[in-house]
């Protein structure tokens, strides 16, 4: 496996292959990597002195290694790592870290451009090439997915053509699967960043129309029975509730979170919350691209509709005086008042003195009218210039999310939230940052200023805030936000984004012991966006990840044939405690239900079962359904469940 990259990412992706997947693993890095900034967590290895000597001895030696590719190393322990350093990744560089006998590679730069370029390098040489792209551009990543796979499909037919058949798939003995993933960090960690911030709100995973949905359920109380929903994915730490716990670190032990219970499991944990599959569908639909459109309660402000109401209190008031004094009918009462307070009506000259009273309170009340009148027209005239611009944060805003800085990571949260129908205000230093566009679309309030000056957070109305969402890039501007926020506000749902992990596991710590009522924190992108990275370099379709605490839950698509641990086997009996776990059956790809089969055989009712709106996909699958080759199933796994699926077929593929 060969990993290019020039951030955390890059690291976390090789930890991550290297730790749960035992993969040989070639990191390709920037030479100012390693002694600007290197994570903590995950961190190279560094190439020793003698490995280089060594391999300039190989290259002098002519065993092989250099611009056409590196030598076998199979005799590599699994899980090693080898570093390499290049300031550009051209084809001598590709050449070296041994794209032609890799099996797959992940461009993970933080420019697409860079990755772009490298990828249409790599295809060319190795067509076999499994290839995972890190893109920002949606739209443009579809695209280059359509032109790398036609380039490989044409590359391979005219192999097939010259007879060079179809051998040597690859170092890791996967055989050929060329196919080309494009990813994106933010977009993988988005719906993790933005459910952590809401109370109530579930996780979600949202791919090609795909949805799933998952909620955190505190434990039941005495004599109540906890609901499972579809499936228990997950309980939680025991330590939830202890301000001291561990819940915000890496490390999890007997009392940690338990990814994919069994019922027996689920049992016995009594005390401990849930996190459960709770449904299938989503109705809210994406934020319009259309113009954005004045909404009318926003014309006028709060003292301005109190003025009208009253207003209206008091010519109802005089209407209702008009008829008690001069005992007209309610309608004519009403009529007259309102020409009295429109100054149109004939002086009461020889009418009751209770009439000519009224007269002067109508004509004062409409004094009154005046003002008002002017205030509301240029108002609703500096609403409309406006209309265009960055909203401020209403006056009566409350129970809001604070989101902090609108980059590539705050702009996919951002959209999420909006999807979510929960209300936020943005706060940006930068007024030509990549999000603003999207803000002004939605008609997101947003503060203009930096975070760390006095009243820029008032601005946003963080003492009526329900969270705070820190993701700006700098670790030290996040805390101090985190920190001033706390102190407006000790019981304030905190999430922050920090670089370094201990750092984050300390804060995490901190924060949590010094507000122990107060739910904090800390996510780190490449964290969360590592897991479906690897997965997609293994040759599995991940669907997306759900964080249980600082775990990490895969959903997968993948085809049952090959795999002995779900083919032939029903799905109870292929259900793995703490492994995996099969969700649903895509009909469509699988050819429908088999022949003469009842369709309660394939898929079930209750909520979230059946097809779902022409997705094919059948949830609540019952536990006596036997799973065949050609099935495509949808699958929740931890990360070291998916690597065994994945090495159990790689050996029998090696020995075969």
């Amino acid at each position: 496996m060969v990993v290019a990259g020039d951030d955390a990412l890059a690291h976390r992706l090789a930890a991550e292959l290297r730790g749960v997947y035992g993969e040989r693993v070639t990191l390709v890095v920037p030479p100012t990597q390693r002694s600007v900034r290197p994570p903590v967590v995950g961190r190279a290895r560094a190439s020793t002195l003698f490995d280089r000597m060594s391999a300039a001895v190989n290259r002098a030696a002519g065993n092989g290694e250099g611009p056409q590719g590196p030598p076998n190393r199979r005799d590599e322990p699994a899980g090693s790592e080898r570093v390499l350093e290049a300031a550009e990744l051209t084809e001598a560089v590709l050449a070296e870290a041994g794209v032609e006998r890799a099996a797959a590679l992940a461009l993970v730069h933080d420019d697409d451009e860079t990755n772009i370029r490298a990828a249409l390098t790599a295809r060319r040489l190795n067509p076999r090439l499994r290839l995972v792209i890190r893109l920002y551009n949606r739209r443009l990543g579809q695209h280059i997915e359509e032109l790398l796979d036609q380039a490989s499909a044409l590359a391979m037919a005219m192999a097939v053509a010259d007879g060079e058949g179809d051998g040597g798939g690859g170092s890791g003995g996967l055989g050929f699967d060329a196919s080309t993933t494009v990813l994106s960090d933010a977009d993988t960690a988005a719906p993790a960043l933005a459910a952590t911030a809401v109370a109530g709100t579930s996780k979600v995973v949202q791919t090609d129309g795909l949805m799933l949905r998952a909620v955190e359920r505190p434990p039941p109380g005495p004599g109540e029975v906890a609901d499972p929903g579809l499936c228990t994915l997950a309980l939680l730490s025991a330590t939830t509730n202890d301000p001291a716990g561990a819940d915000g670190s890496e490390s999890s032990g007997s009392q940690g979170p338990r990814l994919l219970p069994d019922e027996r499991a689920v049992a016995a944990a009594t005390g401990r919350g849930t996190v459960v599959l709770e449904t299938v569908s989503y109705a809210a639909s994406a934020p319009s691209a259309g113009r954005s459109v004045v909404p009318f309660g926003s014309l006028l402000s709060r003292r301005l509709r109190w003025s009208f109401a009253g207003l209206v209190g008091c010519v109802v008031g005089l209407a209702v005086a008009s008829m008690v004094v001069t005992g007209e009918p309610p309608l004519q009462a009403t009529y007259l008042t309102l020409l009295d307070l429109f100054a149109i009506n004939n002086p009461a000259i020889g009418e009751p003195i209770g009439r000519q009273i009224l007269q002067l309170f109508s004509g004062l009340v409409g004094l009154l009218l005046l003002p008002v009148l002017l205030a509301a027209v240029l108002e609703a005239l500096g609403t409309f210039r406006s209309g265009s611009a960055l909203r401020k944060p209403p006056r009566g805003l409350s129970g809001h999310v604070v989101l902090l800085g609108v980059g590539k990571i705050g702009t996919r949260v951002l959209t999420r939230l909006r999807e979510l129908n929960i209300p936020v205000v943005c706060v940006e230093a930068d007024p030509e940052a990549r999000g603003l566009a999207l803000a002004r679309r939605l008609r997101v309030p947003v503060v203009l200023g930096d975070v760390t000056q006095e009243g820029v957070l008032e601005a946003a109305k963080i003492h009526r805030a329900h969270a705070l969402l820190a993701l700006t890039s700098a670790d030290t501007t996040n805390l101090e936000a985190a920190l001033y926020a706390r102190g407006v506000r000790p019981d304030l749902r905190v999430v922050l984004r920090l670089y370094d992990d201990d750092f984050a596991t300390a804060v995490y710590r901190t924060l949590r012991a010094a507000h122990p009522q107060a739910l904090t924190r800390s996510r780190s992108v490449s964290h969360l966006a590592a897991p479906a990275f690897a997965g997609a370099m293994m040759g599995r379709q991940i669907l997306g990840a759900i964080p249980v605490e600082r775990r990490v839950l895969l959903f997968a698509a993948i085809v049952v044939g090959g795999h002995p641990q779900l083919e032939g086997r029903t799905v109870g009996e292929a259900f793995r405690a703490g492994a995996w776990r099969v969700l649903a059956l895509d009909t469509a790809a699988s050819g429908g239900r088999r022949g003469g089969e009842p369709a309660s055989a394939v898929g079930g009712g209750g909520s979230g079962g059946g097809e779902r709106g022409g997705s094919g996909l059948v949830w609540d699958l019952p536990s006596t359904y036997v799973l065949r080759a050609e099935d495509r199933v949808v699958l929740a796994a931890t990360r070291r469940g998916l690597a065994e699926l994945l090495g159990r077929r790689r050996r029998e593929s090696a020995g075969t």
